[in-house]
């Protein structure tokens, strides 16, 4: 048996992030794109882009930023507040792993 839980933190403005908004955020970083992200992760331009908005609307900042056109074309960068989310997202999700790991032990199921 195994014990399974899926965290996301959210403000009164609703979700600040999940683990699908860091996976897409993460592709944002890697990728420098959100339509190229959003392609990786089989969702709509428009549906990723509400998925950000709404965490960017909840935020205390911006979680990326979108440059304009050029001779490279636009481009999407994760700031430093993003990152400092995704971070902190990842170690409150890992700790709350390995403490209902250890918790569920406790039992005898």
């Amino acid at each position: 048996m195994k014990i399974k839980s899926k965290i996301w933190i959210e403000t009164d403005e609703g979700i600040l992030i999940s683990e699908g908004r860091v996976k897409l955020l993460k592709l944002i970083a890697e990728t420098g794109s959100l339509n190229k992200a959003a392609k990786a992760m089989d969702l709509s331009y428009q549906k990723a882009w509400k998925l950000i908005d709404a965490s960017n609307k909840a935020a205390k900042h911006p979680l990326i930023e979108t440059q304009v056109g050029g001779n490279k074309g636009g481009g999407t960068v994760l700031t430093p507040y993003g990152q400092s989310l995704i971070n902190a997202f990842e170690s409150i999700n890992s700790n709350c792993w390995t403490f209902l790991d250890t918790e569920f032990t406790k039992y005898e199921l």
